[in-house]
């Protein structure tokens, strides 16, 4: 048991992510000057010449560190999956060392990084998520994001999405030092990778790599975007071609995250419960082809759930309420739904929910 008087005589404290900076021990540490450093710097002290990707991001990082892994694995790489997912990074570093980490990182963990360096570095994209830890300042989360770059050097690589708005805002106030790879759907790019007539192009250096998506087991635009990212992620690792083309064909989409659970009396249930912010429901809602009642909520982040209200008047018709404070969403979508319905546990909103929807229908739990 650590007491009070021996943490703070620390020389240097390694704090788990989920302890937020208004936590009153944080305080204290901060005051007296003691080293704060995050689980994923002591792993990298001690890597030897072992590789990282680090992949974050607001949404789709999850889905993009399970399907570079995948394919890595699938090429027969020696590598981990560590970070937010598997094992903890340093309990790998310690017990299992390999030559590749593919790492997923989230802010919280870029928060207290000194010199963690991965030689690839994916940033899926930025929306507003975690602002209660931000001080509610969308920039403190986006330089947070941005922490992924800060120690790379020329020999390193950093993929990010050209269509990400708030990445492309932002990514001139940063100081990069990578090799910029961006990913598009809207452009051609001469370096990275980018989707046209349903073919993927992947450029890291002179050599073109080309490949169908419609090859892939995995559907959705979302996914398409994560997918570019991956398979850019693996031709630098050495992945050949139709090793990355084998290992999509048959990658699965990930527990929680867009997963199908059932019919019951015509009615399909969804489990999205992995989208905990508001752009991550966007893309569920945005892949809807039924009518869909949806069961939203949680606890408010400091949430704009404006970007959903043309997806939610067009495919919406309930709104099925899960959480503590509702009041933001009942403002949001008062206008473009009829029945928006608080319920008081998981069992009574899936409930209620059935109760909304006729055959065909979608029930859809993607909670925002």
């Amino acid at each position: 048991q650590h007491t009070e008087e021996k943490i703070l005589a620390a020389d240097e404290i390694i704090k788990s992510p989920g302890i937020p900076e208004k936590n009153e021990l944080i305080k204290k540490i901060r005051q007296k000057g003691i080293k704060v450093s995050s689980e994923i710097e002591l792993a990298y002290r001690y890597i030897g010449n072992g590789k990282i990707a680090a992949i974050t991001g607001s949404n789709g990082k999850t889905t993009t560190t399970t399907m570079t892994y995948h394919i890595c694995r699938h090429a027969g790489v020696d590598c981990a999956v560590v970070g937010n997912i598997g094992y903890s990074f340093a309990r790998q570093v310690a017990e299992d060392p390999k030559e590749w980490y593919i790492v997923e990182v989230s802010s919280f963990q870029l928060d207290d990084i000194h010199e963690f360096k991965p030689l690839i570095a994916i940033m899926t994209n930025i929306t507003e998520d975690h602002l209660d830890r931000y001080e509610y300042k969308f920039e403190n989360y986006i330089n947070s994001k941005f922490r992924i770059t800060e120690n790379q050097a020329g020999t390193d690589y950093f993929i990010y999405c050209e269509d990400d708005p708030v990445t492309m805002q932002y990514i001139s106030k940063f100081t990069i030092h990578s090799n910029p790879l961006p990913f598009s759907m809207n452009n051609e790019t001469n370096r990275g990778a980018f989707l046209k007539n349903g073919q993927m192009t992947i450029a890291t250096g002179e050599e073109k790599v080309q490949m169908s998506i419609y090859d892939f087991a995995i559907k959705g635009k979302h996914n398409q975007y994560n997918t570019m990212a991956a398979c850019t992620a693996a031709v630098l690792i050495g992945v050949r071609k139709e090793k990355i083309r084998d290992a999509m064909q048959n990658f699965e989409t990930l527990e929680h995250r867009m997963e199908h659970v059932s019919t019951v009396r015509g009615v399909e249930f969804i489990n999205d419960s992995k989208a905990t912010n508001v752009n991550g429901t966007w893309y569920a809602l945005e892949s809807m082809e039924h009518p869909t009642i949806l069961i939203l909520g949680g606890v408010d982040k400091g949430n704009d759930y404006s970007i959903l209200t043309d997806l939610v008047r067009e495919k919406v018709k309930a709104i099925v309420c899960l959480g503590t404070d509702n009041r933001k969403i009942h403002e949001a979508f008062q206008n473009d739904v009829q029945l928006i319905m608080n319920t008081g546990s998981a069992e009574e909103a899936v409930k209620t929910a059935f109760h909304f929807a006729n055959k065909g229908d979608i029930v859809l739990l993607s909670p925002a």
